[in-house]
Formats: C-alpha cells, structure tokens, sequence
C-alpha cells in the first residue's frame, strides 16, 4: 500500500518525491485508514507502554501521524529515521511540537537498527516491512527485539494477505480496492497501484505472528485491520 518513505534505495527517491502529494491525498482521504490506526497505536501507548517511555519511529517520513499519535501520551523521548533529507526536513517541524527530547536520523534503517546504541521502549514502523521479503523481515524484527527495553512494545502495520493468498492475489485484491478511490485521478491511483506492484509484500496473518515468535517476542497480537481485508496492525510484547 501507498507509505511514507520508509525504506527505499536510494535511486528510489525520486520517484517516491514526486508521488508524495499523491500519498498526502491519500492519508488526507483517509483511503488506508490512517485515522484508526494511529488511533489503536495512540490507544496501545496509553494502555500499554511504560512511563514515560522512549519511542522510535521507523521509517518516519513526516511524522505527521504519529504525532498526532503521541499527543496526549507520556512520551519521554522521540526519535525518527527515514532515508528521505526532504521528509526529514518536513518532520522537524512536526516533532518540534512534541514536549520531549527529539532527533531525526537520515539513513537505512536496517543499517541504524543493527548499530543502535540505546534501549528504547516502543518501536513503530507503518507500511515499511513489507517492502522486504519474508527472509530479509525477520533479521529486522530480531533487531527490534534486542534493543527494546524489558516491557516493550514493537507496533507494526503492514499488507496481509488471506490464508493461502499469494502475492499476485493481494496486488489484485488491492489495486480493485484503489480503483473505488475517486478523490485521486487516474495518473495518482497508477503510481499507487505501480508501487504496490514494485514494492509490496504482503504476509499472512498467521506468518506476521510466526515472525515475532521467532524474532523473540513474548507474545504477540492483532490489534486492527486497516483497510479490511488488506492490512493488519500488530502489537509484540518484549
């Protein structure tokens, strides 16, 4: 599904610059369910994070939702990561709302998990992992695993696909699903569908839970699906 620029090459760029108005309707529309699902992740802080708690943003882009997300919360720290400079620069503005300590990390975020130096206590990545396949998710959610603090929580929302489902049956699935969008124009719904199409992987549900198991986590959940039948948010407890 259409994201922020979570992970990308770097000759992605600008392909991924160039259709981020095109992402902004689409969060604006509300077409993947932003609302409900940066409220269950405002919810799962509130209810269930320790406090105050060090939080980090995986693949940040704008941040635009997910401080909407913390506000309200007991947020002690916040720390993003995006590989864009450009939406980096757009997220200072955001994040410099929150009452907290703050950075913004420009880079891979495979690469700065691998090396991260500190503990944190909540990690959220939205609509990163899938652009990975099952192999190359599972070394990042064990990454996760290890520098969470006793406690923790790892929040995901990603693709996920029926039982049984491949890849082409969700894309299919999926790009009908975009063709009902009729606040974007043919060109915007196209680079929608064409990223899906380049980029997504989707997971079973049941598949996104063995990987936490594997990954080390204690125990893990479905919190909500968003958009039905397409994506899911998962919580794991450290």
């Amino acid at each position: 599904m259409v994201d922020g620029s979570n992970r990308l090459e770097a000759g992605d760029q600008s392909y991924f610059l160039q259709g981020w108005q095109t992402y902004r309707k689409v969060r604006d529309l509300d077409y993947i369910f932003h609302r409900e699902v940066y409220a269950a992740l405002h919810r799962a802080l509130t209810e269930d994070a320790p406090r105050p708690f060090r939080f980090l943003d995986v693949g940040c882009g704008d941040s635009v939702a997910t401080v909407g997300a913390l506000r309200g919360t007991e947020v002690g720290r916040y720390v993003g990561i995006d590989l864009s400079r450009a939406l980096l620069d757009l997220a200072e503005a955001e994040v410099a709302g929150l009452d907290c300590p703050i950075a913004l990390v420009e880079g891979d975020y495979r690469s700065a998990l691998a090396d991260w130096p500190d503990a944190v206590d909540v990690v959220w990545i939205g609509q990163s992992l899938h652009h990975m396949n099952s192999d190359e998710k599972l070394p990042v959610m064990r990454q996760v695993r290890c520098i969470l603090a006793p406690g923790g929580l790892f929040l995901i929302w990603e693709p996920t696909s029926l039982p049984g489902e491949d890849r082409t049956g969700w894309m299919i699935r999926a790009e009908a699903y975009i063709a009902t969008w009729s606040g974007l124009d043919t060109d915007e719904r196209r680079i929608v569908v064409e990223h899906g199409w380049a980029s997504d992987h989707p997971e079973a549900a049941a598949r996104w839970l063995e990987l936490g198991q594997r990954a080390g986590f204690a125990r893990g959940q479905a919190l909500l699906e968003a958009p039905p039948g397409l994506c899911q948010v998962f919580c794991f407890h450290a």
